[in-house]
Formats: structure tokens, C-alpha cells, sequence
């Protein structure tokens, strides 16, 4: 491997894996160059007031592919965001969008910013600035480009940045649907919170589901039992822990943190650990776990699933030969660099790729959207009529039987469908068939390598798709 090649920026490995994948393809060299690209890059610069001096504060906003609008992908506050990650998450939301049937573009934001360095109100000062120049520029509205939460950022920012768009677009009348993320009580949608951490459980869920990949590996199917690293406490890490454990009984062997990295063979109630971090602010001393002497050995722990849910290029060429996990599930953006996948390859460990795997947040954020655009929320109208009809059918079951239920098997077998019920529902239901579809591009076409490439290639055929419908490509 040349030196040249180890120092591959964020955006140039995730054209190499493009490029992988483009080999499976028969699309045209000039369309996949179309889609390759990014379509537009602001890069701006803006003061904003904080305490008694002034700090020009540097952003980005990316819009990848237009060949579906609006664009759509989040807006993350870190000290390290720049120009090439910023192009490099735009480009993976573009293929996400495609691979989970979502009708958007991929785009971006990032603020350069370390939030913990701010007060709320100064936080809210950059926010809506940050937002009025996305206004100025037309990149943002619900049919051109619809920001969503990312590390650093939540619920709060997109009430303001909605706040902010009402103000300039006074009397739009689809104006909630110009930011998704948003607080329930603010034209949010239940189980957005949740979604990607769901997803990625939804994922590994169905990944184990087939007996013989499983058996491939050395496991039995299904995640019960199945032990897991994860990596980052936030909001995708934190519930794809927790799903795992409550739903598929998987266990929790070891977390890491910027504290530090903690490990129990019998198991990490990650509920448990949340409210201890909460409470101690960090994780280190957690009832029945050991800390490691070296935060970043999280990688080496022994586990069947590794669960990466921070930031990119967290597993490289230097600790790649550590991975002890068999399966490594890739819930933040990009965790894996390319070089680092052809060391895992090597070691027969399967990756299942971010594209797919953190695929809830836009599902669920498309959810959002449609809401938002209908003006009503889920079940509104359907969720009284079905319980009233599986009511009257289990008291004519009751009477012609004699039998009767209890109280709470009634309560459970006339439970109508609510906003919660709808939103896992369409989840599991996007994360369940693109799998599927990855997994059988990967068995049909015998040369392509593995999970990510086949991911690439459904989303490039989709994508290409779109654009020869629109009459741009022949």
C-alpha cells in the first residue's frame, strides 16, 4: 500500500468505495461522475456576538445530489467540522436516501464549534444566524432542503432554526416541514429520538436472522445472547445498547467513552449506566465494571458485535488487526476507513455499513416530514375506528365461546395503532426489506466483495434510475 494511499481524506475514501462499487454497475461513466459529485458547497463565514467581543464563526452547508428534492441530511456542531467531511456525510446521506427508498437528496450542514464552550443563549445566537444564512441562500425549505439533528445538536437547535425560518416565511403554510427533529410539542413526531439507535438494532436483528450467515461466523441466529461493545454514549449509541438488550436480550460487554473505556463479561445494564453517567458525569466506576488502562482499546475487547456509534475514521489501518468482534455494525457515519476495511476483510469480520445501518434517523425524519406536510398527526383518524372494531370482534368471540379475557389480554388485543406504533412499524419495515435487498445483490452478483459494496450498489441503481426518468441521462 502506498503512503498516498493511507492518508485518505473522508470524501476520497467514500469515493473509493463508490468507485468499488461502480465497477458492478452498468451505468455510464458520465453519470456516475454526475453522481459522484457534489452539486453545491456554501461555505460561509459570520459574526455573532459572544460576552463583549465578536467571533466570525465558520460553516458549511452541502447539497450533494439533486436528482430527488429536497435535499436532506443534518447539521452537526463540532471543532473539527470542515469543508471535506461536510462533502463526504452529504455524499453517504444521498445513498442512504436511495438505499432506504426515502425521496431526498443527501445534504449536509456542519458549524465549527465546540458546543460545550457556549452558553445556551449563545448557542441559540449561532444557531439562528446560522440559519439566516442558509435562508439568504435558499438552502433551506421543505421542497429544497430540510436539515435534521447530528452530533452536537438535537431537538433544541431545530426548534430554533424552525423558529427562525417561521420569522422570514411568515404565512408559509408548510413551514414545520422545512427542518425535521423538532420537539414533539413543536410539529415533532414521536420515536425520532430513538430512530437511528432502532435502526441499527432492526439491522443486526435482521442481519442474524439468516441461519446460514450466522453460521458462517460461528454464531447462531438471532441477537439473544449475542454479546456487544459500543462505542459512544450519545443519542445512536445509547439506544442501540438499550433497544438491543431490552428487545433482543444482546449483551453489553463493554462501552467507551471520551473518559474512558469500561468492560463487564456479565453484562453493562446500559439504562442503568445512563443515569449513573448522568448523575456522576462519566462512566468510569460503574458498579461491577473494570476500566481499561487505554481508553482506545475498546476496539480489542472480545464480543461478537462491535457497535461504533461516534465518529468517522474511528477504526484505521493502526488498530484494525485488534478487532476481536466477528460482526461491526457501523452506526455512526463512516467509522471505518476504506484501507482499514481491507484489513478487516482479511480477518473475515462483516461489516454492516453505515449507509444502512444508521438509515432510521432519515427514515423516521421522512415520517416527520410527511406529517408535517399533511398537517396531522399519525393515527388520528384510524387508531378510535380500530379499536372499537377489535373490541366488538372479541366480545362476539367472548360470546359465542363463553370464554372471557382479561382486563389486560383485552387491553393488548384491541390496542389501536397510535403515532409510537406507526413510526417502528414503518421502520422496521424500511430497515427489514433494504437489508434484504443489499443481501441479495450480494448473493446474485458472486464478485462483489461484501455488504457495503452490494449497499452502494443498489443506491448507485437507484440514483441512476432517477436520473434518466428525469430525462437528463439518456
Amino acid at each position: 500500500m502506498s503512503n498516498t494511499s493511507k492518508h485518505l481524506s473522508f470524501f476520497e475514501s467514500v469515493n473509493r468505495n463508490f468507485d468499488r462499487a461502480a465497477a458492478h454497475t452498468s451505468i455510464p461513466k458520465g453519470l456516475l461522475e454526475q453522481i459522484k459529485g457534489c452539486n453545491a458547497v456554501y461555505e460561509m463565514t459570520f459574526p455573532v456576538k459572544i460576552g463583549n467581543t465578536y467571533q466570525v464563526i465558520e460553516a458549511f452547508r452541502v447539497q450533494h445530489s439533486h436528482h430527488r428534492l429536497p435535499t436532506k441530511g443534518g447539521i452537526r456542531f463540532s471543532h473539527m467540522v470542515n469543508r471535506d467531511e461536510v462533502m463526504a456525510l452529504a455524499a453517504l446521506m444521498s445513498y442512504k436516501c436511495a438505499l432506504v427508498d426515502v425521496p431526498f437528496g443527501g445534504a449536509k450542514g456542519g458549524v465549527k464549534i465546540s458546543p460545550r464552550n457556549y452558553t445556551e443563549q449563545q448557542l441559540e445566537l449561532i444557531t439562528r444566524r446560522y440559519t439566516t444564512e442558509l435562508i439568504r441562500k435558499n438552502f433551506i425549505g421543505p421542497g429544497l432542503d430540510v436539515p435534521a439533528p447530528d452530533y452536537g445538536t438535537g431537538s433544541r437547535e431545530m426548534a430554533w432554526i424552525l423558529d427562525t425560518y417561521q420569522t422570514f416565511k411568515h404565512g408559509e403554510i408548510d413551514a414545520a416541514a422545512c427542518v425535521t427533529g423538532k420537539p414533539e410539542s413543536q410539529n415533532g413526531i414521536k420515536g425520532r429520538t430513538e430512530a437511528t439507535g432502532r435502526g441499527v438494532y432492526y439491522g443486526i436483528r435482521q442481519f442474524l436472522s439468516y441461519a446460514d450467515d450466522a453460521k458462517a461466523l460461528g454464531l447462531e441466529p438471532g441477537i439473544a445472547g449475542k454479546t456487544m461493545v459500543i462505542q459512544g454514549l450519545g443519542n445512536v449509541g445509547s439506544y442501540s445498547g438499550s433497544i438491543s438488550q431490552v428487545e433482543g436480550d444482546a449483551i453489553i460487554v463493554g462501552v467507551s467513552e471520551m473518559e474512558g473505556t469500561i468492560v463487564n463479561e456479565k453484562g453493562i445494564n446500559i439504562d442503568k449506566l445512563l443515569k449513573f453517567r448522568k448523575d456522576k458525569g462519566t462512566i468510569l466506576g460503574f458498579p461491577g465494571t473494570k476500566t481499561l488502562p487505554d481508553r482506545k482499546d475498546w476496539v480489542a475487547i472480545n464480543c461478537d458485535i462491535l457497535v461504533p456509534a461516534a465518529l468517522e475514521n474511528q477504526i484505521t489501518t493502526e488498530n484494525a488487526k485488534k478487532v476481536k468482534a466477528k460482526i461491526i455494525a457501523e452506526a455512526a457515519n463512516g467509522p471505518v476507513t476504506s484501507e482499514a476495511a481491507d484489513i478487516l476483510a482479511t480477518k473475515g469480520v462483516v461489516r454492516l455499513p453505515d449507509m444502512y445501518r444508521n438509515a432510521g434517523g432519515v427514515t423516521v425524519s421522512y415520517f416527520e416530514w410527511l406529517k408535517n406536510l399533511s398537517h396531522m398527526r399519525f393515527g388520528r383518524m384510524e387508531k378510535r375506528f380500530q379499536e372499537n372494531s377489535l373490541s366488538n370482534l372479541l366480545s362476539t368471540v367472548e360470546r359465542l365461546t363463553g370464554q372471557n379475557v382479561s382486563s389486560r389480554e383485552k387491553d393488548v388485543l384491541t390496542h389501536g395503532a397510535d403515532e409510537i406504533d406507526l413510526v417502528r412499524s414503518g421502520l422496521e419495515d424500511t430497515m427489514v426489506n433494504a437489508y434484504d435487498e443489499i443481501r441479495e445483490t450480494l448473493k446474485r452478483k458472486k464478485n462483489i466483495e461484501d455488504l457495503r459494496s452490494a449497499a452502494f450498489v443498489v443506491a448507485l441503481n437507484k440514483i441512476s434510475g432517477d436520473y434518466v426518468r428525469l430525462g437528463i441521462f439518456p
